[in-house]
């Protein structure tokens, strides 16, 4: 009996869903930052056993958008609702169950709806129990407190996946990790790293596209992976700080997301940064076509 379905992992901004995602799959597919509503699109993250096939959905932040790429984020959630053989619905222990929590638990349609109670490390466990309490009164199948980052739970949360898994056939190849492209996790990989160094400065007004993408050789004639992208931004301002004194700060963002892109490769590659001016992209419809939202 092979088990085959579409898992989607649901919640506000800055609950873990990407973690938890990339734990799951055991590879990193998602990017992750302490910055709310950091992804974009519905990412699938896939892991694959002779028994079974799981497809994560990774999916933007339910939150009350406030510009037009806010907008195509909540739909693009909650469209994945209604494509899922199972939702994994994501919550903080710290805050608990909040009223935009309770307003996620209502848009559930009703099928199978697991409750994961995540970011328990740090807190005193006997703060969880009123919040198991408090969720019973919603259609959830199970009510599983886990860390995601420190991997507690996890085995659980799988066994239960598992266990309501429906039968079916596999929806990709069994050694295929994400549905998306290796430029489309390129450039993820670029804006994550560009949200973490400039983490004080720039707000989500940051964007990446890859305009080329090709094996080269070197002047050992090895071969390399040239990758040549954009970071955009909204204002000049935002454009000093991403390049920095002298190149400084785009030499940073460089270096350190050519180590993970060629990590997620595994191929040495040759990675040139621009960063360009794009107002009020979040806001333009033409402008979020462009930049592949």
């Amino acid at each position: 009996m092979f088990k085959a379905g579409k898992v989607a992992i649901i919640g506000r901004p800055n609950v873990g869903k990407s973690t938890l995602l990339n734990v799951l799959v055991k590879e990193k597919v998602c990017i992750v930052s302490e910055k709310p509503e950091t992804t974009r699109d519905n990412i699938q993250g896939i892991i694959s056993d002779k028994e079974f096939q799981v497809v994560f959905v990774d999916t933007p932040g339910m939150h009350r958008p406030k510009n037009l790429l806010g907008k195509l984020m909540v739909r693009k959630a909650q469209a994945s609702l209604t494509e899922t053989d199972l939702n994994l619905v994501l919550i903080d222990a710290h805050s608990g169950i909040t009223k935009e929590d309770i307003e996620i638990f209502n848009l559930m349609p009703v099928k199978l709806n697991i409750l994961i109670i995540n970011k328990i490390d740090g807190i005193d466990r006997r703060h969880i129990l009123p919040i198991i309490e408090k969720a019973r009164k919603f259609n959830f199948k199970e009510i599983l407190p886990i860390s995601a980052l420190k991997k507690d739970g996890i085995d659980l949360v799988f066994k239960k996946i598992l266990e309501y898994l429906p039968e079916g056939f596999p929806f990709f190849p069994d050694d295929q990790l994400t549905d998306k492209s290796e430029s489309f996790v390129v450039q993820e990989l670029i804006r994550e790293k560009t949200l973490e160094i400039t983490y004080q400065e720039v707000p989500h007004s940051i964007a990446v596209t890859v305009e080329e993408f090709q094996e080269k050789k070197d002047r050992n004639n090895n071969d390399i992976i040239y990758i040549r992208a954009t970071i955009y931004c909204e204002k000049e301002s935002q454009k000093g700080i991403i390049i920095g004194d002298g190149g400084k700060m785009l030499k940073r963002i460089g270096e350190v997301s050519r180590k993970d892109i060629e990590n997620f490769l595994q191929k040495k590659v040759f990675l040139d940064l621009w960063v360009k001016v794009y107002k009020n992209w979040r806001k333009d419809p033409f402008a979020l076509k462009n930049l592949g939202y």
